[in-house]
Parts: C-alpha cells; structure tokens; sequence
C-alpha cells in the first residue's frame, strides 16, 4: 500500500523511528506513533494502534483521570471498527474496546451510553456462539447486573437465566454453579418470579446431593445456602417446607462442629457469605428509588462503581441515625433493630469487599453482631410476641457471621437457640 499523499513522510520517519528506538516507546509515544502509521498501512497498523491506545489508558497515571481514559477508549473502539471486517481478531479487539470503554462510561455517569455498549458486546458473543456452536458469555453476566441495578429485574432475570444455561453443561459442580445460581435465583424473587426462584434454589442446595466428593462443595457455603433457602420459603408461606430446609442447615452445621470443613477452605467462601447475608436484609436496605440499587445475589464487586459508592456511603448516615434512635432505645427498639442490621449487613459487605484476609476483619464485625443479639433480646423481653422471631432472625445472622469465621461450635449454638424459639427444636 503506497501511503497518502496527504500523509508527511517526515512524520512517518518520525513515528517508525520511535518504534525503533533502542530504549523502546514509552505508551504515549507509541499511540502517537501507530496514530501516524494507522493513516499510511491502516491492515497492519489499525490493529497496533487499538492495543496501544488500550494499553495507555491503563497507565497509572491516568488512574483517576477518567474523561482522558474514556477519550482513549472511545477512538480505540472507533479504531477497532475501522479494520477491514476479514482482520483476524478484528471483533476480539473491538470487544475489548468496548469493555473498557463502558467501564469508563458508568465511571462518568453515562450508565445509558455504557448500557448500549454492554447490548452490542452481548450481541457479539451470541454470534461467536452460532458460529463455533459454544455459547460465550462473559458479556451476560455484566448485562444482567446493569440491567438489575436499573431496576430492569425481569430482564436481568432472563439474561442470567441465558448465563446459568450456558456454563451449567461445562462443569456441573457446586465450585461452578452455586454463585451463578444464588443471584439467578435472587433476580427472579426480586422481578416477582417466587416459583422460578425457587426452583433455581432448589437446584442450587441439591448440588451436594451428588455422590461425586469432587463435586460437592464447602459445607459452609451449603449452610448459607440453606438459611437463605428457608428465609425465601418462609417469604412464600411455605413454613414446612422452610423448616425441613433448617433442619438440613442444622444437620450441616453440626457436621462442622463435629468434623470440620470437609473441603479445603476457598476465597470465595466468605464473598457467598456476605452475598447471600445482603441478600438476605436487601428489603430493609434498598436505596432510593431516584437511583441504580445493588442486584441482589451479586456480590459488590460485580456492581458498578457509583452504586458500590452509594451502598458504602451510606455507612455513615446509618450510624447517625442510630445514635439519635439510642438516646431512647426502648422507645425505638424495633427501628433501632432494623437500622442496625442494615448496619451490620452493609459493614460485613464492606469488610469482605476491602480484602481477601477476611480474618483480619473479624474484630470490627464480631461487635456489631454481638450488639444486634442484644438489642433483639430487649425487645423479646418488652415484646414477645414481636421480639422471639426477630431474635430467631438476628441469631441465625450472628451464626451464619460465627460460621464463615470457622467458630462452629458457637454458630451452632446460635442455631439451635434460634429454632427454638421458631419451635423447631424436635
């Protein structure tokens, strides 16, 4: 290809001497460089600029400059629709683009234009998937969380159901399929879609059924999952069928008190905790209607920066509003009780969001469940009526906490207390 006339040949000389410097280009001085060449060999050098305009906007300089990381992005994504549709990799390049570029979007507050892009890149994967008949599916499942956190439940719902279908043939096992499956099951409860959801659950606490000891996963995670179950069966009024499913938690949770962990301890056994206990408190913390709410069943690092921002700054609201409650507790002890598991939930998030050393959180959250029982078992002591169940429910929380910091014995007395007020003792 003979370059452009209109292209000076001292700035190719220029841009191809960079390339060739023996100190090699720095990031910038490569994206100005293939800027150049991308006019003159747009085959070979099209390809080059949009890794390099990618690579720059990674840069650590630019780590809190986002209107100049989008700017890179967006040209990278124009760059990349710019090569010849038959460039090998042309729509791996393109997807990349549009990865970055949509991070970069809900960075800025453009959740609408990030949105679009997110549908194209699903677009993309659904026809590699006709073409090499293997489904791909990274793109779903960042579809489905935009959508849940704008509300938009129902086609969050049908997109992870598309996800779940997808990798469920790969690996049927709990590792792969219990996280899928718990915020499968949560968007449907949440879109109205009870009986889906709990068919989802259903699958989702007999993946331990299989005889396969590879296939089964931590007995811990089992245990969440089973709290959870019941709690939406009880939501449904299905009181049998939530105490069989406890009685199975218990069963599960005396098997660690006795025997320990059966499988060896994993990093993702204390995010399904702290997933499922969100979960779990979601009707008493949702945000504000006038904004995107977390989706429920994802854990925080799947949500998108500003409404992870928005769920954690809330922290300190939340303690305002419980000290002024705490200057008359009795008076308040209900309120006071729901804003203080609100609290608690959002602070076990927060510590397992900050690090993967979640023994090292321990020590701030262990008071805040402590605290929690005891202002449960005032009001059991002003209302029975009212105060057993709500104990039952902060006892189940504290041995859940108790359970993924490996104190079975004491989670399961908290278990077993909070059945007997539920009079499930038998």
């Amino acid at each position: 290809m003979n370059p452009s006339p209109t292209i000076d040949q001292d700035d190719v000389l220029r841009a191809r001497t960079k390339l060739l410097a023996a100190t090699g280009p720095t990031r910038r001085e490569e994206v100005e460089a293939y800027r150049v060449l991308a006019q003159v060999n747009p085959a070979t050098h099209l390809p080059r600029l949009v890794d390099a305009l990618l690579s720059l906007s990674y840069d650590h300089g630019l780590r809190d400059s986002h209107p100049l990381r989008l700017a890179l992005c967006e040209e990278a994504v124009a760059a990349a629709r710019a090569i010849d549709p038959g460039t090998p990799d042309r729509e791996k390049l393109l997807f990349r683009a549009f990865l970055l570029c949509h991070r970069e979007l809900y960075a800025l507050g453009r959740r609408a234009e990030g949105l679009a892009m997110l549908a194209e890149m699903v677009a993309m994967e659904r026809s590699w998937g006709e073409l090499s008949k293997v489904p791909a599916v990274s793109a779903l499942h960042l579809w489905a969380t935009a959508l849940a956190e704008e509300g938009r439940r129902a086609e969050a719902a049908d997109a992870l159901a598309e996800w779940v279908a997808a990798i469920r043939p790969l690996r049927p096992d709990f590792d792969t399929l219990a996280r899928p499956l718990a915020e499968w099951a949560a968007t449907l409860a949440d879109a109205g879609r009870i009986d889906e959801a709990l068919a989802a659950f259903e699958v989702l606490v007999g993946l331990d059924a299989g005889e396969d000891a590879d296939d089964r996963g931590p007995l811990t995670c089992h245990f969440y999952a089973l709290v959870r179950y019941a709690e939406l069966l009880d939501g449904c009024g299905h009181a049998e069928r939530a105490a069989a499913a406890r009685q199975s938690a218990l069963a599960a949770l005396t098997e660690l008190a006795t025997t320990g962990e059966r499988k060896v301890r994993s990093g993702d056994q204390a995010p399904f905790w702290a997933t499922l206990l969100s979960w779990s408190a979601a009707d008493g913390e949702r945000l504000a209607s006038d904004g995107p709410c977390p989706p429920s069943g994802a854990g925080p690092r799947q949500w998108s920066a500003g409404v992870r921002q928005r769920y954690f700054d809330r922290l300190v609201t939340l303690r305002e509003q419980m000290n002024a409650l705490a200057e008359d507790p009795d008076r308040h002890l209900p309120e006071l009780l729901r804003l203080h598991r609100v609290l608690t939930v959002r602070s076990a998030v927060q510590c397992e969001h900050r690090t993967y050393a979640f023994a090292a959180q321990l020590p701030e959250l262990q008071p805040l469940f402590d605290e929690g029982v005891e202002l449960a078992r005032r009001l059991d002591a002003h209302d029975p009526a009212a105060g057993g169940r709500t104990l039952a429910e902060v006892l189940i929380d504290r041995s859940t906490f108790r359970t993924a910091a490996c104190r079975f014995d004491a989670a399961l007395g908290d278990f077993r207390e909070a059945l007997g007020l539920r009079g499930e003792d038998h």
